[in-house]
């Protein structure tokens, strides 16, 4: 039986959005949306990262040939290069291009492309520190959002490091807010339970025993936020404290 392989292809493109209802007033579009309501747009720099899965052909050794893959890509991009996606995209005419939106917008363009295998995992990344996923079992309601935090702490007596906190939220997208979750309250929440924690602390002293491990961490990070997520489910915490070294934390692990 030949094994099924993925391969990911990254590649960059830029253009911009805003979020807002047109149908709210200023006071209710600042509070759902907060600086992405931001008059009159504010651009990106996005990364979209398209995982397709195949098996590998015996003649190219190959799952899909990677020329084809990028062309494709290109193609595809081409069209919401440098545009602003409110007003030059009719695809946004009744939805608002929050990232979720628009990586559902993205992959619908990509399904239909032949020859590319079979389409397995979106990436959409705002930037470094937001992304969001769709995936062929999620359909056309359904998105993962990741948020990257920071944080600084010691771990015993070593030196304090810098912790990347990448927390991940799967939900159906609010056909109002265009939003799997409120990042405004994910940041408050990840504000108050992590960041007022551990920033600048030395984690023994925080859990009161002499050694504490990036797992431990992130499992405490994953039992804190979790049941206090009220849009969209916590479905894992990924920690990395450094370039070569990663724990993660998802909620199937953890029954």
């Amino acid at each position: 039986m030949m094994s099924t392989v993925l391969l990911t292809k990254r590649i960059e493109f830029a253009a911009a959005h805003r979020y807002m209802r047109p149908e709210w007033d200023e006071a209710k579009n600042r509070a759902v949306f907060g600086r992405c309501y931001n008059s009159p747009a504010h651009g990106h720099n996005y990364f979209l990262e398209l995982t397709v899965s195949g098996g590998i052909d015996p003649k190219t050794g190959m799952v899909v040939n990677l020329f084809d893959l990028k062309r494709v890509l290109l193609d595809v991009i081409e069209e919401f290069d440098h545009k602003n996606l409110n007003l030059d995209m009719p695809y946004f005419k009744d939805r608002i291009p929050t990232t979720e939106n628009f990586a559902h917008v993205l992959w619908e363009k990509l399904a239909i492309q032949q020859n590319i295998g079979t389409l397995h995992t979106l990436r959409l990344c705002e930037d470094e520190d937001l992304y969001a996923e769709v995936t062929a079992a999620d359909g056309r309601e359904m998105a993962t959002v990741t948020k990257r935090f920071t944080f600084n702490a010691t771990q015993g007596d070593h030196q304090g490091r810098d912790w990347d906190c990448f927390a991940a939220v799967r939900g159906k997208i609010d056909p109002t807010t265009g939003m799997v979750t409120d990042i405004g309250a994910l940041d408050r929440l990840v504000e108050d339970q992590v960041i007022k924690k551990f920033d600048k602390q030395n984690l023994s002293l925080v859990f009161n025993r002499q050694a504490v491990s990036g797992e431990d961490l992130a499992r405490n990070i994953f039992e804190e936020l979790a049941p206090r997520i009220t849009q969209g489910t916590l479905t894992n915490i990924r920690l990395v404290p450094s370039r070569d070294l990663a724990y993660e934390v998802s909620a199937s692990s953890l029954l």
